[in-house]
């Protein structure tokens, strides 16, 4: 089992699917992170209640505030592919202000130790819900959610910035 990535680590190499006009496409973690602050907040999976109704949401609504707190991109991923994330935030009304990354495999979620088995519920392995604000790759702020929904909403990264 990885160890779960900490404050001040540097953020795993890798990949994530992303869908471009051309269809898919794969943006790389220097093409992410390299020189820029990023707000990544990852959910257990697409069109879920609490994903779709709250999470996504409330970055979406807090994205001029993140911004105007220093934050250059704001990426939202899960455990889906690229399809399942396009659709999905065409579905929750995302344009511009986010990223939709798709971690199809789940191995970026499991280099940064984040994993989570609900394969008791059919949902197979997944990403836990959290966030993080990365500094030219480097993790500057960290939120768990070991259940529910608090530590790594929109609201709580804003009054950490």
């Amino acid at each position: 089992m990885t160890e779960t990535i900490k404050v001040g680590d540097t953020m795993p190499s890798g990949s994530f699917g992303v869908m471009t006009k051309d269809g898919p496409g794969s943006m790389s973690t220097d093409e992410l992170f390299s020189g820029k602050t990023v707000a990544l907040f990852s959910v257990p999976g697409a069109f879920t209640p609490t994903c779709s109704m709250k999470h996504l949401p409330g970055f979406k609504n807090e994205s001029s505030n993140l911004k105007s707190k220093g934050v250059d991109t704001i990426a939202c991923m899960a455990v889906n592919d690229v399809f399942v994330m396009d659709a999905w935030g065409k579905d929750r009304g995302v344009t511009d202000e986010m990223l939709m990354l798709a971690d199809g495999n789940g191995d970026y979620t499991k280099a940064l130790g984040l994993e989570l088995d609900v394969t008791a519920h059919g949902l197979g392995m997944r990403g836990k819900r959290f966030s993080m604000v990365i500094k030219d790759g480097v993790v500057e702020k960290l939120n768990i959610d070991p259940e529910g929904f608090k530590n790594s909403s929109a609201e709580c990264m804003l009054g950490q910035l």
